[in-house]
């Protein structure tokens, strides 16, 4: 009797136990390389971040002139002119620290130009992740390029092929079998 019932309860929840949760993983930092959008993004990206950067290079470059020039006249000043001219460099110095804050701080220009450019194209990404995951049974997709350690990866559960397709990136000569 124990035993019948042992079979009838594996037979019925066995199933769910066979059919247990699929996972796969993608690699972003591949497909996002692949996207021309992403790169076009980088660049101006890159180019915004330059300029800024020398912008605060040139800041920097006179208020280290104003910082010599006092060295030099230090002797010829009085007191007064010589808290005075200290006072307008450390009120630039503030500026740029400012500045700097104000560019590339948490939600400063910089970041908020990077979510402008990045963030509609990580959307479409994850789109093409959830179609994907849907259309391949998937219940849980881990990403490669975070900070998630993967110390071995079979390929058979590497979707990023399915995720390139999905985007319209995909090679049209490469079969995929999984």
């Amino acid at each position: 009797m124990r035993i019948t019932l042992i079979t009838i309860f594996f037979l019925i929840f066995g199933s769910t136990f066979v059919k247990a949760q699929r996972f796969g993983y993608i690699d972003t930092d591949f497909i996002l390389n692949k996207m021309p959008e992403y790169k076009k993004a980088q660049d101006e990206i890159g180019q915004l971040s330059a300029a800024w950067e020398k912008e605060i290079q040139e800041m920097s470059k006179k208020i280290e002139a104003m910082y010599s020039t006092l060295q030099a006249e230090q002797v010829l000043l009085t007191d007064e002119m010589r808290k005075e001219r200290t006072a307008q460099i450390q009120k630039k110095e503030a500026e740029l620290k400012e500045y700097q804050k104000k560019v590339f701080g948490f939600g400063g220009l910089f970041f908020l130009k990077k979510q402008e450019l990045i963030k509609p194209i990580q959307d479409k990404v994850w789109d093409a992740v959830d179609k994907a995951a849907k259309q391949n049974n998937l219940a849980i997709v881990f990403d490669k390029a975070g900070e998630l350690v993967m110390i071995y990866t079979d390929p058979r559960y590497d979707y990023t092929d399915f995720v390139l397709d999905e985007l319209g990136l995909g090679d049209p000569n490469d079969k995929i079998k999984n």
